[in-house]
């Protein structure tokens, strides 16, 4: 597989020009670590909770987010979870994630870097997990958005993803919630459920020709739920979506969404340390549907979306108008490419209304990842028309400005 990476026809002038500017972002997150890791004061307690758990559960103790591993202040040294700020506990068991976001976060630590690294640089060690799936994050923006739009495509949503604040800040900051890794698993939820459905049109086998796809699928329900609960509602999702891209084999298309759903329930089975008992709690204290019908009524909700939007990208909150007033008028552009990811950032911003809570905030970052690809698709349609130039002179402006003005506020923490 890595000769086939490194093979002349398949890494060459984009590729190595997405991996230039993600090397980019990847430097200005390492940047915002460091320089947090300077001026912070006192350790962030939420960050320092779930790294303890997941050491537990890794080393063959209690299992992270159940009755038994929430300990109190005085014995772990942290803030107990019925105490932490970003924890929603019931009867000892977190409502909002799995063991596996205790477990991800843990992982860079099993290896003990205190014993090989200076003390300074284990922040950076903590925050190995956030950076790895922002990191793969912003390849698959890449890489979806360059099969569906072209090259031009590409570059537009990796360059409106690789200099937003919020895609930095949550990665990097310092009260980092870790949603990076539900947001990736979500991503992967949708464009991986329409790429094994486009495959059905031709007469294979359907399981067996797509396992790879399918244990790709499962892996991705499993992040996105496993990190977040709410974000399961993309297992539902995703199936009229799939049935939409291939009406002609509805019975190919619930075959391969029961496996890719088995595989991700196995995944959280493993999660639990394949403990029947409290895999089956686990899921019934879950919040797998966080809505509250009276925050629509609320003008707070729409604020926060509108500042959401606006913090997330600058160029995005100039963007979205434009492309949102090009979809609605000019029929060519209002194809599956651009609809399917405007439809679901439509959905997670309904959802993110309804949570103005924490599960709000992890709506409100997978929607903004999807907006980017709307906006790159629609671009990259105006590119295409006899106004090219001014619609590159635009873009082009507002692309660098954004980049400047990110790497000038972050030179100035």
């Amino acid at each position: 597989m890595l000769r086939r990476i490194l093979h002349s026809d398949a890494f060459r002038a984009p590729q190595f020009a997405a991996a230039a500017l993600l090397l980019v972002y990847l430097l200005q997150c390492v940047w915002l670590v460091r320089v947090q890791t300077l001026h912070a004061s006192v350790p962030d307690s939420d960050q320092a909770l779930r790294i303890y758990q997941g050491l537990e559960q890794w080393k063959g103790g209690a299992i992270a987010g159940t009755p038994e591993s929430l300990r109190s202040e005085a014995a772990t040294g942290v803030p107990s979870a019925g105490r932490s700020g970003h924890l929603r506990v019931r009867d000892g068991y977190d409502q909002d994630r799995s063991p596996l976001y205790y477990l991800v976060a843990a992982a860079p630590l099993l290896v003990r870097p205190g014993a090989w690294l200076p003390e300074s640089l284990e922040p950076l060690v903590a925050a190995t997990p956030s950076l790895f799936f922002g990191f793969m994050l912003g390849a698959s923006l890449w890489y979806v958005a360059r099969r569906l739009y072209g090259n031009a495509g590409g570059y537009i949503a990796l360059a409106l993803y690789c200099f937003s604040p919020a895609m930095i800040v949550n990665v990097a900051g310092e009260r980092s919630l870790g949603e990076m890794g539900a947001v990736w698993g979500a991503f992967g939820t949708v464009f991986t459920a329409i790429a094994v459905a486009h495959t059905l049109y031709a007469p294979r086998e359907v399981v067996v020709w797509n396992w790879r796809r399918i244990l790709l699928l499962g892996l991705s329900l499993a992040l996105a739920a496993g990190n977040q609960f709410s974000l399961g509602v993309l297992a539902v999702v995703i199936l009229p979506l799939m049935f939409w891209v291939a009406p002609v084999r509805p019975r190919a298309v619930l075959a391969i969404w029961t496996t890719a759903v088995a595989v991700a329930l196995v995944l959280f089975f493993a999660a639990y340390s394949f403990e029947p008992s409290l895999f089956w709690q686990g899921m019934l204290h879950a919040r797998w549907l966080d809505f509250e019908p009276a925050a629509f009524g609320a003008s707070i909700s729409y604020r926060n979306a509108w500042q959401t939007i606006r913090f997330s990208s600058p160029a995005l909150m100039l963007a979205l108008p434009v492309a949102l007033i090009t979809y609605l008028g000019w029929k060519r552009s209002r194809y599956f490419g651009n609809s399917a990811p405007l439809l679901i950032a439509a959905l997670l911003l309904v959802l993110a209304l309804g949570a103005p809570d924490f599960p709000g905030q992890g709506f409100h970052l997978t929607m903004i990842v999807f907006l980017f690809v709307f906006v790159s698709g629609i671009f990259a349609d105006l590119l295409e028309t006899q106004q090219s130039l001014l619609v590159t002179a635009g873009l082009c402006g507002l692309l660098c400005a954004s980049a400047v003005w990110n790497l000038l506020q972050l030179w100035r923490i």
